[in-house]
């Protein structure tokens, strides 16, 4: 649900001191540089390994002056020929010439290890100039919620509205913002509005967590939709120069809120962009998935919500030597979450109250499943997901696959990329240690995302997506799909063998695998330490592209490998497990891992044996029979685990090894399960806790599978 905002803050030093960088004119050196030495500086500088991550340097009027595609034009002040001051922020950009005395390259004082290279000559971009004012919208029963709204001056025909609503905050939006977050939509045009929702910082109400979808055959009841229809209005009505139309645009928990806006629309909203939106927090996205309750991300997440109307950091402490407590260490120390609530030095929040009073899928959670609602395509909708989104993979999969058999008209569209929670906002071309050879993020917000509101808000050409567009891991390439997954793509079993293999062909033989799961050593879901989720220096975001090496080799993981792949194999489309297990306790948990083994021999030294999760999730056993009926299991009985790895496109190369690794634990995103049945895992006891043997079986009649999408071969 986090804002994609750390991202940019992380990667454009300006982003968090634009207004004071603005406001304060570059201060006078006592040593003069001329204006001839100051040319001597210019051109485009960029990270060598991040070919779109860079800074035009230019003089203008005898100043040194920065800007980039998301930055606004900022003066430099010299502290000598070669080294400049930046107003406001105390970084300093150092340059180094060449034998001819021209700038061949620049380094920034906060960023030391990166050096920018001159490229070229330098680019000038555009940079519209948006006016900034502010506003309390009126709601049907008279709440207020404030929203700044945007708009450029120097464009003088109608333009449409871009409405983002979030939970996050909207006092930082300005114009150097917008440009900062979206730069193409900001340099095409549009008068952009930010709304706080009810009861988040300045507007009023009371904020509820995913607010249910309410009864909209009353007319005095309110939830996101109402709240957007009524924004919407008042924004056409309100505000001058605009063409009457509106789209809804956001990521994480605005993207839930975009796709609100889009269930009995404003008839002024013409076009929603619903990005990594959380469309079911119990059946897949921050909260629970499959039953499994996500303890850190729960525990850290609501606590940073709901202590104040504004966002607070979270802490675990300090140890005996004064360094900051591993998170395994300190949710194993609690136990249960009742423990970590009572433990935590807060008041009891609402949504953890939620937690604990509720852990089944009960009328609670399905109320606020925007899915069970998702039976027309109302207006043109463009869902983005990450394969590697951290937080809400499930949502924009989940939304497009409900909205698709009711799409009529071809307005249901799809964009899934190798990203995390949020990530196309970027410009890398990495994400972790993997290199897609290009910045696709860009690729994205330009070729697909600035088209898709260009055409249903102004009318303009350009858009010719069809269905969805896909970039293909693997092979790193764009792939176009008239439905996803695409009709070629054939379910195909992949079977547990004996002796942890893997065969494309079932077994007349029986074969079992077994492991001792045990709650007090659970398995780490990443490397550690394991920092709180948002705090400074977090590896949150990246691990589920980390290396699976660091846990393989444990005794309580099972593993399965094909033998190395002599060609290319393609899978596009949902992975789904089906495993038969046994447990000598009454409750378990089924972890299922699809991975991609790189060669020891790679050409990218990084990647060589490497093990990269393509697909992984969770079962929690007890809702076997119903997600809202738990029930125990009975010890040494087999049971069926079926469950959605979701989707995928990526193409397992030559040389690499197809793996399925099982375990029982994946701790501390995932609260550990005690392995003996109890009414509410959230207060469960110490003495609950028990080891219990997991048995996985192949062969006739319990022919454990992961059922993959095998594309033809080309």
């Amino acid at each position: 649900m986090h804002s994609c905002r750390l991202f940019l803050a992380a990667c454009f030093f300006f982003l968090g001191s634009f207004p004071a960088i603005l406001a304060l004119p570059a201060q006078q050196a006592a040593d003069q540089v001329s204006e001839s030495q100051l040319e001597t500086l210019a051109g485009h500088y960029v990270d060598p390994t991040e070919s779109a991550r860079g800074f035009d340097f230019y003089v203008d009027h005898g100043k040194l002056m920065v800007e980039s595609a998301r930055l606004l034009p900022v003066e430099l002040s010299p502290a000598s020929k070669t080294q400049f001051s930046i107003a406001g922020i105390g970084t300093t950009a150092t340059f180094t010439l060449d034998a001819s005395g021209r700038g061949v390259s620049v380094t920034l004082s906060d960023d030391p290890g990166t050096v920018y290279e001159r490229a070229g000559d330098p680019i000038r971009h555009v940079f519209h100039d948006y006016i900034r004012s502010e506003a309390m919208i009126p709601m049907r029963d008279g709440v207020k919620l404030h929203a700044v709204i945007l708009k450029p001056a120097d464009i003088t025909e109608p333009l449409p509205i871009l409405l983002e609503r979030t939970p996050y905050g909207s006092d930082g939006t300005t114009g150097a913002s917008f440009f900062a977050q979206r730069p193409e939509l900001a340099r095409d045009g549009y008068i952009y509005v930010v709304e706080d929702i009810r009861g988040r910082y300045r507007s009023q109400g009371k904020f509820v967590m995913s607010r249910p979808l309410a009864d909209h055959q009353n007319p005095a009841a309110t939830d996101e939709s109402t709240d957007a229809s009524d924004t919407v209005a008042w924004l056409v009505k309100n505000v001058p120069g605009n063409n009457g139309r509106v789209g809804v645009v956001g990521t994480s928990y605005p993207g839930f809120l975009a796709m609100m806006a889009g269930i009995d629309p404003n008839p002024a909203v013409k076009a929603i962009s619903p990005q990594a939106p959380m469309i079911d927090v119990w059946m897949g996205d921050d909260f629970f998935h499959n039953g499994a309750f996500r303890q850190t991300y729960g525990y850290d997440y609501v606590l940073g919500m709901e202590s104040t109307k504004k966002r607070v950091a979270v802490d675990y402490g300090k140890d005996a030597n004064g360094q900051p407590v591993d998170g395994y260490d300190y949710f194993l120390a609690r136990g249960s979450f009742a423990q970590d609530v009572k433990q935590s030095g807060s008041r009891l929040l609402p949504t953890w109250k939620l937690f604990l009073d509720h852990p089944a899928y009960d009328s609670v959670w399905s109320s606020r499943g925007v899915e069970h609602d998702l039976n027309r395509v109302t207006v043109p909708t463009l869902s983005v997901g990450g394969y590697y989104d951290q937080e809400d993979m499930y949502g924009p999969q989940e939304e497009y696959a409900k909205l698709e058999p009711h799409d009529a008209h071809h307005e249901n569209f799809l964009v899934l990329g190798p990203w995390r929670h949020g990530y196309w906002s970027s410009s890398s071309s990495h994400l972790g240690n993997l290199d897609y050879g290009g910045p696709i993020g860009t690729e994205f917000r330009a070729q697909i995302e600035a088209k898709f509101f260009a055409r249903y808000l102004k009318g303009e050409p350009g858009f010719d997506l069809a269905d969805t567009a896909s970039f293909q891991t693997g092979s790193n390439t764009w792939k176009y799909y008239a439905h996803f997954p695409p009709a070629a793509s054939l379910p195909t079993s992949l079977h547990l063998a004996g002796a942890g293999m893997l065969s494309w062909s079932s077994s007349t033989a029986q074969a079992t695998a077994s492991y001792l799961s045990d709650p007090s050593d659970p398995v780490p879901y990443r490397h550690r330490p394991i920092q709180p989720t948002y705090s400074q220096g977090s590896q949150w975001y990246n691990w589920l592209t980390e290396d699976q090496r660091f846990v393989t080799s444990r005794k309580d993981v099972a593993v399965w490998k094909l033998p190395v792949l002599t060609r290319d194999l393609t899978l596009t489309g949902e992975v789904v497990a089906d495993i038969f297990a046994s447990t000598t306790g009454s409750d378990d948990d089924m972890v299922v891992k699809l991975i991609d083994q790189y060669p020891a021999d790679d050409p990218d030294a990084k990647m060589r044996g490497y093990q990269l999760m393509t697909n992984a999730e969770i079962f929690r056993g007890r809702y076997l029979s119903g997600f809202d009926h738990p029930a125990a299991l009975t010890p040494g009985s087999i049971y069926e685990y079926k469950f959605s790895l979701h989707d995928v496109d990526h193409v397992f190369k030559a040389g690499h090894t197809v793996m399925v690794e099982i375990q029982s634990t994946w701790f501390p995103l995932y609260d550990r399960n005690p392995q003996t049945f109890v009414p509410n895992i959230m207060d469960a006891k110490p003495a609950d806790y028990k080891p219990a043997t997991i048995t996985v079986y192949s062969g006739p009649g319990h022919d454990s599978a992961l059922e993959v999408p095998v594309m033809p071969t080309q």
